[in-house]
């Protein structure tokens, strides 16, 4: 049950909306964006915030491309600005050399991912491929299960990512259409509790012609593998602090969706079923069937894809029979998808043994219903009992179009 308090704070309005005021109460000083469905709502929202007045000391860079909406923010960033953008799908993709860059430079942009499946063929419906494909640009990646989740992990985020032990871009990931255009009850962030979580940028390094530096400079052989090391040590540095600001979230704002993951019907259960995005709320509505029938299935949400929570998830599926990870994407030429890779790597070198499969599942859109992930969960029982058969596969996949 909702407390009739909480209740009365909600509004209905589109995921798009909610994100972009989301956005406006952290009070960013620059924002460049390109339209692209199903992001462009977003940014539709914050120019007219913008124009409205509503978000002070803020300027819109309209742009030509997506390469120079985060090239216009990498500017930005380095003089000290909060920077804040949003794209999809092809328009990630344009700026993948750009976000090498960001994150090599530590500059702490933040970028809402309306997640899109990649052409060609040409698609415009969800699935996790967006992103998924930089996952090695050095970027943090925190994927929301709903509208409300979207919403807070724009000020973490923000936190986590200015904290000057981390300096690190970050993507807060959202399922394109599903959340972007759904119109669900919301709490949005109040300004004045957004400003007392969420402190003002002060990097300790800006381009400054007063107290010249320079930034993202040539590097030979005998240095680029230190800056290497330096963002991945930042990266690790990240873990703690996603766990913490959730949890200081959870304090002024009162709600908690997870650090970097977070259990459903966990702590006892026989079969857990992984994922990220909103599909998560689909596979607990399934969850909740299985344990009315007294079956022993539970959910285990991977928050934080990058940085990888390798400790966590081997704590959390170590007593478990078996474990089943549905993803969103695949990497073409594994068969897999990549939080199932990425799991069995955790687990490979730990005292964990537990047998894990994996499903990669809609595709482009691809509807996934209960009775799907009901399927899932019986063929991953019997994997409990008598071993893997076939380790990753497709799930509905339509064989007479084939």
């Amino acid at each position: 049950m909702i407390d009739p308090a909480y209740r009365k704070k909600m509004v209905v309005v589109e995921g798009s909306y909610a994100v972009a005021h989301s956005a406006k109460v952290c009070r960013p000083n620059v924002i460049s964006a390109y339209p692209i469905t199903p992001q462009t709502h977003i940014v539709e929202d914050l120019s007219q915030f913008i124009a409205d007045g509503e978000i002070p000391n803020c300027e819109y860079i309209n742009v030509e491309a997506e390469f120079s909406a985060i090239s216009a923010l990498i500017g930005a960033s380095a003089v000290g600005a909060r920077t804040y953008s949003a794209t999809t799908s092809q328009g990630l993709l344009l700026m993948h050399e750009a976000l090498f860059n960001t994150s090599g430079m530590r500059l702490p942009v933040i970028m809402t991912v309306a997640n899109r499946a990649v052409g060609a063929p040409i698609n415009i419906w969800n699935d996790h491929q967006d992103a998924i494909s930089q996952r090695d640009t050095g970027w943090i990646q925190l994927y929301a299960e709903d509208v409300q989740e979207a919403c807070d992990t724009l000020p973490q985020l923000y936190k986590i990512a200015e904290d000057n032990e981390v300096m690190l871009p970050g993507m807060a990931c959202m399922d394109g259409f599903i959340l972007s255009h759904v119109y669900e009850p919301v709490v949005l962030l109040e300004q004045e509790l957004t400003d007392d979580f969420l402190p003002s940028f002060q990097p300790e390094n800006v381009l400054d012609p007063e107290d010249p530096k320079t930034f993202g400079a040539f590097a030979a052989p005998d240095t680029y593998e230190e800056f290497r090391y330096l963002q991945e040590q930042a990266m690790q540095k990240a873990l703690p602090k996603i766990e913490a600001v959730a949890k200081e979230f959870e304090e002024v704002f009162g709600r908690y969706h997870g650090g970097l993951i977070d259990g459903y019907m966990l702590d006892d259960a026989e079969i857990i079923v992984m994922s990220m995005g909103s599909i998560l709320g689909t596979i607990k509505n399934v969850v909740d069937e299985y344990r009315a029938k007294g079956e022993k299935i539970g959910v285990l949400k991977v928050r934080s894809f990058r940085p990888f929570p390798k400790e966590q998830i081997c704590k959390a599926v170590k007593n478990a029979h078996a474990v089943v990870v549905l993803d969103k994407n695949i990497s073409i030429g594994t068969n897999e998808g990549a939080l199932f890779t990425e799991t069995k790597s955790c687990l490979y070198n730990s005292k964990v043994r537990v047998p894990v499969i994996g499903y990669t599942v809609g595709h482009g859109g691809r509807d996934i219903p209960v009775e799907s992930i009901a399927k899932v969960i019986e063929e991953t029982k019997k994997v409990a009992k008598s071993g893997i058969t076939v380790e990753s596969q497709f799930l509905d996949l339509k064989e007479e179009s084939l």
